[in-house]
């Protein structure tokens, strides 16, 4: 049975991640599962959705110096990403395509990432957006604290070296659909390859 290929997608909140997977779903010509970091948050007990005290156990957040909220993960948070990425590369193992939106908060999470997506094929895409026009977004949405996208923007790509990059501001959602699908026809993803030889160096 040969792998199936995965699309990891990385970018802040309100940047337009969700709209572009639902894109690439109806434009792919082979079935791609959906396994994004939401989908993984509302499978937690609603109390921890819905109380901040049990929140901040998976992702708080601190007022910075410039009234940007800055993420701070807890031990929830980590534990239930790398269950994510394992469970990614489970159904990958096992011949499914899959497709995962993500915002790599922290850099464990990035590293986890190079560990165990390893021996798989990963397109690894940059979902960009102007800090201006996430904090639009942010506002318009009305689903969102505002100030979180501000914290995430100053970290979201450190450290990341992508096979693509796709700007919201300029894009739809559609035509990025359209850029990646493009993207993954070409192949030879090197990314991950590269972020490992990176990491090997600094160590």
């Amino acid at each position: 049975m040969s792998l199936g290929k995965i699309i990891l997608l990385n970018g802040a909140s309100s940047a337009g991640k969700s709209s572009i997977v639902r894109a690439l779903q109806t434009i792919l010509n082979e079935a791609y599962l959906e396994a994004g970091i939401d989908k993984f948050l509302f499978m937690l007990p609603t109390d921890y959705l819905m109380k901040a005290h049990l929140w901040h156990e998976v992702i708080g957040y601190e007022r910075g110096t410039n009234d940007e909220l800055l993420p701070k993960v807890g031990n929830h948070g980590h534990q239930l990403m790398r269950g994510m990425h394992r469970a990614i590369t489970g159904l990958a193992q096992t011949g499914n395509n899959v497709v995962a939106d993500h915002v790599l908060l922290d850099k464990l999470w990035l590293a986890d990432c190079l560990q165990v997506f390893e021996g798989f094929e990963v397109l690894f895409v940059g979902v960009m957006c102007p800090l201006n026009v996430l904090e639009a977004r942010e506002k318009d949405r009305g689903d969102r604290t505002l100030g979180q996208a501000k914290g995430q923007a100053g970290i979201i790509h450190q450290n990341c070296i992508y096979d693509l990059e796709v700007d919201t501001s300029k894009l739809s959602a559609a035509e990025c659909a359209e850029h990646i699908k493009s993207r993954l026809l070409e192949g030879h993803f090197t990314a991950f390859d590269h972020m490992r030889k990176q990491k090997g160096t600094q160590a």
